[in-house]
């Protein structure tokens, strides 16, 4: 299947997996890219340039197809080492940048002069034309189903895909509540030129989590999603559990006068123990909706071939038997 999309990243399918905090592993990635998709290494998970470099020359050594890196700009106190992370990016002769969160304005110059694509991560139609204004080569348009931070206008894909399709000229994917290959047939229909998927790749083989954080993706409806920080507008979609509902209480009980100091416990610091020691109460962790379409966990190939074959089949036997 070629789309704009695979043209512009040198992949086989139209599919690229999200950075994920404490999934976006090299394993992940590479497995990713080994199966035609985009796999993507989480930069802020690594923390320093020199680790960011080190797992970009392990993922090396697992794949030879392209691969990406995320990098999510956080108003924080203590900023990551932003420049040191992209001369990482760069060294390492990395192609494609998702970035998300802030604007990456600043870096696109010497993002452009390595020759590097950069996906904007954007959850608004006026956050995918800033993108494409400062010269972003593409965005991820992410619905309110996503997990993670959804921003906070509550647009879902079935009317933010199509108003995308209406104002851009860059080519866009479509993220949040994507799983299957109904979910890219959908997209592409909307306008877009392929997928992103996150929480769907947590639950497969080679994701390198905790069995029990693939197994409560399995076992979730699409009603067992929270979300979280809205009253800081930092609104987050996470996987309920007791940690989550304790967040809510508080935030219930607090109202306007809520901050962030008041519910550090459940966000800050839990991914480790959630992702990598499968404690599945310990705090909040990101999730999609989507995780009510995910029944099984398979090899990262299993799954890419079986949503191409099947959108191939929805395409030719199930669209064109309409007529």
């Amino acid at each position: 299947m070629r789309t704009r999309i695979t043209e512009m990243l040198g992949i086989e399918h139209p599919i690229i997996q999200g950075g994920m905090h404490f999934v976006g592993f090299a394993e992940l990635a590479a497995a990713v890219s080994n199966a035609g998709g985009l796999g993507i290494i989480t930069g802020l998970t690594q923390g320093t340039p020199e680790k960011l470099a080190a797992e970009i020359a392990r993922c090396r050594t697992m794949t030879d197809k392209p691969f990406g890196v995320n990098i999510t700009f956080l108003p924080t106190l203590t900023p990551p080492d932003y420049p040191g992370l992209f001369k990482a990016i760069i060294d390492g002769g990395v192609k494609v940048v998702e970035t998300a969160g802030n604007n990456p304005q600043q870096w696109m110059p010497m993002l452009k002069e390595a020759g590097i694509k950069v996906i904007h991560k954007c959850t608004a139609v006026r956050h995918a034309l800033k993108a494409q204004s400062i010269g972003c080569d593409a965005v991820s348009v992410d619905g309110f189903e996503c997990g993670g931070h959804p921003g906070e206008d509550d647009i879902p894909n079935f009317i933010l895909l199509p108003r995308a399709a209406d104002e851009l000229s860059i080519p866009f994917v479509a993220s949040g509540g994507m799983a299957d290959a109904r979910s890219l047939v959908a997209a592409l229909a909307m306008g877009a030129e392929g997928m992103n998927m996150g929480t769907r790749f947590i639950a497969t083989k080679e994701a390198p989590v905790h069995e029990n954080v693939k197994k409560a993706i399995v076992a979730a409806s699409e009603l067992d999603t929270r979300l979280v920080m809205r009253p800081l507008r930092n609104t987050e979609r996470v996987m309920n559990n007791a940690a989550v509902e304790r967040l809510l209480e508080k935030e219930k009980a607090l109202g306007a006068d809520l901050k962030f100091e008041d519910i550090i416990e459940e966000v800050a610091g839990v991914y480790p123990k959630i992702m990598l020691n499968g404690d599945m109460d310990v705090g909040a962790w990101s999730c999609g909706m989507v995780a009510g379409l995910v029944y099984d966990i398979p090899t990262v190939k299993e799954l890419i071939d079986r949503i191409m074959s099947e959108a191939d089949s929805i395409i030719h036997e199930r669209l064109n038997g309409l007529y």
